[in-house]
C-alpha cells in the first residue's frame, strides 16, 4: 500500500484507506478487530491485513476519531467518537464531490468507463 502523509487535522486519505474504512465500519456501531476485518470485507470488498488494521486503529486511537470501550473478554472493542464522526463526514463529502466531478466529466465525453468490482488486500503481499 502506498504511503500517504496527511496535510490537515482531520485528513483521512484516500476512499480506501483504512482509517476511512474503519471509522465507516464503527459508524454502524462497536466491533473489536475481527469483526471490523469481516464488516470491512463484507461492504467494501477489502481484506485489511492484522498490520494494517491495528496500525490504523493506533493511530484513530491516538487522532482521538475512536476509543476503546469496556469488555468482559480479551476481544477489545472500538468505538467512532464525536470526532471521528466529523472527519469521516468530511471526507465522506469530499468523496461525494470527487465523484459528482468525475461523473460530469465523463458525461461531458461521452465515456462511461466500465468498472468491475474485485477484492483488494491492504498490508498484505503476495
Amino acid at each position: 500500500m502506498s504511503k500517504r502523509t496527511p496535510n490537515a487535522a482531520n485528513d483521512l486519505g484516500r476512499h480506501n484507506e483504512p482509517a476511512v474504512l474503519i471509522l465507516t465500519s464503527l459508524a454502524s456501531g462497536t466491533k473489536h478487530g475481527y469483526a471490523l476485518t469481516k464488516d470491512i470485507e463484507e461492504f467494501s470488498g477489502v481484506a485489511l491485513g492484522p498490520g494494517t488494521l491495528y496500525g490504523a486503529i493506533a493511530r484513530l486511537e491516538e487522532r482521538g476519531f475512536i476509543a476503546p470501550t469496556p469488555s468482559p473478554d480479551r476481544r477489545q472493542p472500538y468505538r467512532i467518537t464525536s470526532n471521528g464522526r466529523a472527519a469521516l463526514a468530511a471526507a465522506v463529502a469530499e468523496m461525494h464531490l470527487l465523484a459528482d466531478e468525475g461523473a460530469k466529466r465523463l458525461r461531458a465525453r461521452g465515456s462511461t468507463p466500465r468498472l468491475r468490482a474485485r477484492p483488494t488486500i491492504i498490508g498484505v503481499t503476495r
